[in-house]
């Protein structure tokens, strides 16, 4: 039988063309991850989105493109890093099917891996992310329906607020009880989101994924991450081992 292929803006023309990082040989539950955007109208997004930026990654935005995880990644800093470390460490989709894809503001559900120049990515994440916004919401909802009709019984992990409308409303009414998020997200500020995703990603560990219908999305903040022990070099005499 053959496999079905779905392909999302950026990706290659085969199943064989997803980077490896979104692929996983573990026969665990098939698990794919969407990701909040960033926030495009902040100060570090005006570093590259505005018309004197000079630094390398604005000159590469004018010129060949840069991909999409990287842009969000330098806009958002440790949060948006953190979701797409985590994502491509631990997502486990059906062939076929991509493991880890950006929700944008216009463009529904794109690779990270896609590059865009400046006037594309003004295209796809200068709207308004907001459920009634139709602009958002149609995109959004065609791509998760795609994605819902060929996923089979994977499971769903949003890495990003459930505490708004803005992705609940349009992914819930479509994956239902498979659509999950982190638990230990709750009470959490997107800093600290963001570092926990990248201990998690390095130690290989998952965190708790709940169903988002009926959960509590709310809750008291939990204590600050405990530092991290510093790596010291061991100083090696000379002629030793």
């Amino acid at each position: 039988m053959e496999t079905k292929v779905i392909r999302f803006a950026g990706q290659g023309s085969s199943s064989g063309t997803f980077p490896e990082a979104t692929l996983s040989l573990n026969s665990g539950p098939r698990r794919i991850f969407l990701l909040s955007p960033a926030n495009v109208f902040g100060l570090r997004a005006k570093l590259i989105l505005g018309e004197n930026g000079r630094s390398p990654l604005a000159l590469r935005l004018r010129s060949e493109g840069v991909p999409l995880g990287e842009i969000f990644s330098f806009i958002s800093g440790l949060y948006f890093r953190g979701k797409l470390t985590y994502a491509q460490t631990h997502a486990n989709p059906p062939p076929g099917i991509p493991g880890v894809v950006v929700i944008t503001a216009t463009g529904g559900l794109v690779s990270p891996d896609k590059a865009f120049t400046l006037e594309e990515l003004r295209e796809i994440a200068a709207g308004s992310v907001d459920a009634s916004e139709p602009r958002y919401r149609v995109p959004l909802e065609r791509d998760a329906r795609l994605l819902c009709d060929h996923m089979g019984d994977s499971e769903v992990v949003l890495l990003g607020s459930v505490a708004t409308p803005k992705y609940v409303e349009p992914l819930l009414g479509i994956f239902g009880e498979r659509l999950t998020f982190p638990a230990e997200f709750v009470g959490r500020g997107d800093m600290s989101r963001g570092g926990l995703l990248l201990r998690c990603a390095r130690e290989r560990m998952q965190l708790t994924y709940v169903p988002v219908a009926g959960a509590v999305r709310h809750g008291a903040r939990p204590p600050k991450l405990p530092r991290l022990a510093r790596r010291v070099a061991r100083k090696v005499a000379p002629g030793g081992s």
